[in-house]
This record gives structure tokens, sequence and C-alpha cells, in this order.
């Protein structure tokens, strides 16, 4: 059986067998069989997670279910297939006057992955792609084709909005929108004593705001940015614009329909962990972090990225009904980083740090009970539409079996 391997290459695995489904029909099968033969399933988005969730016995590949189904510019929602991407959303939206709500600076990942982990973009105001499911269609633990929406069912729609694949495999999503909207977008280097006085009013004044701490004078390069040395921020600054309006451009900016700023180009060479702050405590936490990372050089050359996410309803979300400071860093391939990670995770704790699903991170079910308000309400939905634990694996058996 071939290798599957994550788009950074840190998550492996030899699954028994891949199969490619491409209707609900299809997958209902495979999952009944599965849970009859005590066969554990999952299935797999874009390979963007950096933590082993797809790891499993039987891999479900749907890379056939993509594209928009249905688009209601009335009630701006919009309904689509799984393995739609975040990128495959703007054009057509466009056309009808809509558009995503937010969005972060990758737009190659699955929406139900993104959903199903919270992915989000950056902006005090806006909450992550969770906080947008409206409804969706899945496949339970058994079988059976089952329809959640915010009027039938609110409770289970909660727990579905961030459910890292454990309540079924999502056939169809039903996703709220926003008008179209053009973004000003404008890039500063900043030293880091000016981002601390700036901070508050800038997240209160742009519609996404968004920086880059360099520790190191070769941080930069990493991230392909340009013309920072150590401890410099390279700073994101994003305005709602009219677009007939006559703006004069300088060298760091741009203009545009939303879904062309957002997107920005990475290299797969970092293994990340992010977690999630209360955003009160931004001060603390940036001047914290810069103060661990400058005494474990040069494990910590990558750059840390700091963002901003709306509090949501979502009960296994990071940002559960808490707006938060998104706090990430990198670890070095080939590189024994650990023992770093395992520090910045011991000054996340302090924080009262949530983790990012699709991130690495060292979550225990004693900390995710402390951390998040309703993971007892999580459990009992889980087991209700996954009676036989066919969604688990040895990753999350230990935090949510």
């Amino acid at each position: 059986m071939a290798t599957w391997a994550n788009w950074v290459g840190n998550q492996s695995f030899e699954p028994r067998d891949v199969v490619a489904v491409s209707t609900a029909e299809e997958i209902q099968q495979r999952v009944a069989d599965a849970a009859a033969s005590r066969t554990r399933v999952r299935t797999v988005g874009t390979a963007h997670s950096f933590t082993p969730i797809v790891e499993t016995d039987l891999l479900l590949d749907t890379s056939a279910m993509r594209g928009i189904v249905h688009i209601d510019a009335d009630q701006q929602l919009v309904r689509a297939l799984p393995k739609t991407t975040i990128g495959d959303f703007g054009e057509p939206l466009w056309e009808h006057g809509l558009a995503l709500a937010n969005q972060g600076d990758i737009d190659t990942q699955a929406i139900a992955g993104s959903v199903a982990t919270a992915t989000h973009g950056s902006g005090r105001r806006f909450p992550s792609f969770s906080a947008t499911l409206e409804g969706a269609k899945l496949v339970d633990g058994t079988g059976q084709l089952v329809e959640v929406t915010r009027q039938t069912h609110p409770d289970h729609l909660a727990a579905l909005q961030t459910s890292i694949g454990l309540l079924g495999i999502m056939t169809e999503l039903t996703i709220k929108l926003a008008p179209a909207y053009h973004l000003h977008a404008r890039t500063d280097i900043m030293p880091f004593d000016e981002v601390l006085e700036t901070f508050a009013d800038d997240i209160d004044t742009y519609r996404h705001y968004g920086l880059f701490w360099m520790p190191t004078d070769e941080s930069a390069r990493l991230y392909n940015l340009e013309g920072a040395g150590a401890d410099d921020c390279v700073v994101k600054r994003y305005l709602e614009v009219d677009p007939t309006d006559t703006v004069e451009l300088g060298p760091h900016e741009r203009m545009d329909r939303a879904y062309r700023i957002y997107p920005m180009v990475y290299d797969p060479n970092f293994h990340e962990v992010e977690y999630f702050l209360p955003l009160e405590r931004w001060r603390d936490i940036l001047v914290e972090m810069r103060r661990l990372m400058l005494r474990w050089h040069p494990l910590s050359i990558y750059p840390l990225e700091i963002r901003l996410v709306a509090a949501e309803d979502a009960w296994m979300s990071p940002n559960y009904h808490r707006e938060n400071l998104v706090v990430s860093i990198s670890g070095q391939p080939g590189a024994e980083y650990w023992p770093y990670l395992r520090a910045c995770d011991s000054l996340f704790a302090e924080f009262g740090g949530r983790p990012h699903w699709g991130k690495m991170h060292f979550m225990t079910a004693d900390r995710l009970a402390r951390l998040f308000p309703r993971y007892e309400n999580f459990l009992d939905v889980r087991r209700r539409f996954d009676p036989n634990g066919v969604f688990l694996n040895d990753h999350l058996q230990p935090l949510f079996g």
C-alpha cells in the first residue's frame, strides 16, 4: 500500500486501503461496511494539517466531490461539495455579488477541512470558517446520511462546526456569505516597540490585521518576506474600500477584489504550532513570546506570526465565546525542535491557550476539559453520531474517545 503524507511531510502513514468515492451513497456503503467490520475510516481535505488527524485504516478519497452546488444571492448562502477549495469560491461568488466574509493567506484548503478545524483569517470582527457553517449533510458512523441545520439541530450544528471529522464525513456544506467587497492592503516594516504602541488602535481601525516578528536577520527569507531584520515586524493592514475611489498606491500596497488580495505563497519548509490566547492579554503575550524566542536561538529562527479572530459559538472552536490573539510558531524540519515547542506550550498554557486542530499541539483530555466549557457536550454528540468510534484514530482516541 502506498504511503500517504501531508503537504510538509511531517505526517505519513500506510492505510490498509484507499478508496475513491464520488457520491454520498458510496460513502454510506463504505462507512456501514467499516462499522460492521470494526474498521476505522477517515477522509482528507488537501493535507494541510500538521497533526495525524488523517491516519486511519480506510482512507476515503473524495477528490471528485468538488464544486459549488447552488448560490442563493438573496439569503447570502452557498452550498458546496466538501472538497471545494477556498480559492474555488472567489470568482463564482463574485459574479453573484457575494464573497467569503474572511479567509486566510492560503486558499488551497478544502472547505470541509477548513470548517472542521476552525481554520481562519485575521480580523478582530471575523470568526473562523467554522462559524460560517449554516448546515451540512454528512454520513454518520453507522452509515446513515444525516442533515444538520441551524434551524433544526442548533446543538448538533455547534458540535459539527468544529468537529475534526469526528461526527461524520460531510458530503455537502451550506456556508454563510457576505456582500462582495474590495480590499486595500498595505504592508509595512516596523520595529517591535513601535508595533506595541500602535497595536491597540490598529486592530480596531483595520478590517484585517496581522504581523510577523523576526527573531533573527535570517528569519524573513524563510517566509518569503523581504527587507525585515532582527526585531522588525512585517505588518499587514487591510481596509475595505470603494473600488471607484482614486487611490495612489505605494510599492507595498495593493487594491483588488478581496479574494485576490488574501492569498500568499509559502514554501512548505516549516512545521507549525498555533494556539489561541485571550486578546485582552495581547501586550503580555507579545512581550513574553519575544523574550522566550530570543532565549531559544537557533531553534526559534522562524518568524512569529500574530493574527486575530472573533468569538464564536462552535463548541470545540478555540474561539468559543472568546476573541483571541492567534500565535503561530514553527519548528525547523530536521532539527530537534520539541524542547522549544514544549517551552512555548508551557507559556501558552499560562494564558489559557487553545489549539488549532490542524496544527501541532500538546493537548490531553484533561486539558481540553478545562479549556473548552462544552467539551463534555461535544463528547456526548460525538458518541451519538459515531457510537462505535469509526472516525477515531490513535491521535484522536485519547482526546475524544
